[in-house]
């Protein structure tokens, strides 16, 4: 379950996760005939990236002090880079790892039901939403005097994946869960408290945003015409690349030789002045008579004349050697 903490970021473990995570995802993409969704695959690699910060990557990434969200900087100084950043930081390797996992197995049953372009939109929408209640919430609660929410720095992925918890258990029905039967629409809810119980660290506020946003998501999906008109705009704009790379790798193929054209039967051409052309010697014919002159082959779109010519005695099946006798003949004249 993915989680968003909010204190305890000292890494204990460093580098010794990664294996496990690639070993699962190994065992969800592998298998033939899996299905791979890439989305997903490069979600979690844009994470795995940040986090590591890999060669020169470490020297141009903003340091996690400088991207952790806080209600409070952003909305005294405008720091939208806290506000979309923060969520692919996480605070140590357990962190990072909890939410790569939950977004591994939500993320894969998801895109593969939605399809990669509105997947993508998805996330992005609930990249906003789940930011932008925890932003409403945590000045909600300092109006109450309880300023702690507005004050805190907090990280990662988990509002985003709970959001997507929601959507996808919004297709099931009732969902089982310790063998007892639960409504779809409470499992959410149930597996924040569970989260909480047994890591009281976890940033509270956060998790909630990401569980509002992703009833958000379904109501405004659902909802009026001019916002389902919006989120189709988002899935076809975020389409564009996937579309581009899926030209680009055709292009390739048909450079290299792979294009596979199919066969078409060769039909007469019709070559003006009440004439066609004979599929078998190319000669030109009268448009008022059915079988050629030079090799006795008939018309194909005239079936019934064709009937009529073989019953009459027509000889359509000329021999190679007698078709090119007669084309020489038709040249020499």
């Amino acid at each position: 379950m993915g989680v968003s903490m909010s204190r305890g970021w000292r890494d204990d473990c460093p580098g010794q996760t990664l294996p496990l995570l690639a070993l699962l995802m190994l065992l969800k993409y592998g298998p033939a005939g899996a299905t791979r969704p890439p989305v997903t695959a490069a979600l979690i690699a844009a994470n795995a990236l940040v986090y590591f910060r890999p060669g020169a990557l470490d020297a141009h990434l903003p340091r996690l002090r400088r991207v952790m969200f806080n209600p409070h900087l952003i909305i005294k100084f405008g720091d939208l880079r806290r506000f979309f950043l923060s969520s692919f930081y996480h605070l140590s390797e357990a962190h990072f790892f909890m939410n790569m996992t939950s977004l591994l197995w939500t993320g894969v049953e998801l895109e593969t039901s939605m399809g990669s372009s509105e997947f993508a939109s998805m996330v992005v929408s609930l990249l906003g939403l789940s930011q932008g209640f925890t932003l409403l919430l945590s000045k909600g609660l300092l109006l109450l005097s309880n300023d702690v929410p507005y004050y805190e720095y907090s990280a990662g992925f988990s509002g985003v994946v709970l959001g997507m918890k929601v959507v996808l258990n919004a297709q099931a029905g009732d969902v089982v869960r310790f063998g007892v039967a639960i409504p779809a629409k409470y499992v959410a809810w149930l597996e924040l408290l569970l989260v909480h119980v047994f890591n009281p660290e976890a940033c509270f506020i956060a998790n909630v945003g990401g569980i509002l946003a992703g009833l958000t998501y379904l109501w405004l999906k659902q909802g009026p015409e001019p916002l389902a008109l919006m989120f189709s705009g988002v899935a076809d704009i975020v389409s564009q690349p996937m579309r581009f790379a899926r030209r680009l790798v055709g292009s390739t193929d048909h450079r290299r030789g792979r294009s596979v054209r199919p066969h078409v039967a060769p039909v007469p051409r019709e070559t003006g002045h009440g004439m066609w052309r004979c599929t078998t010697c190319s000669n030109d014919n009268s448009r008022c008579v059915d079988v050629c002159g030079m090799c006795s082959s008939p018309h194909p779109d005239h079936a019934f004349s064709r009937r009529q010519h073989l019953r009459d005695g027509g000889n359509s099946g000329l021999s190679d050697e007698e078709i090119r006798r007669r084309r020489l003949q038709r040249f020499d004249r």
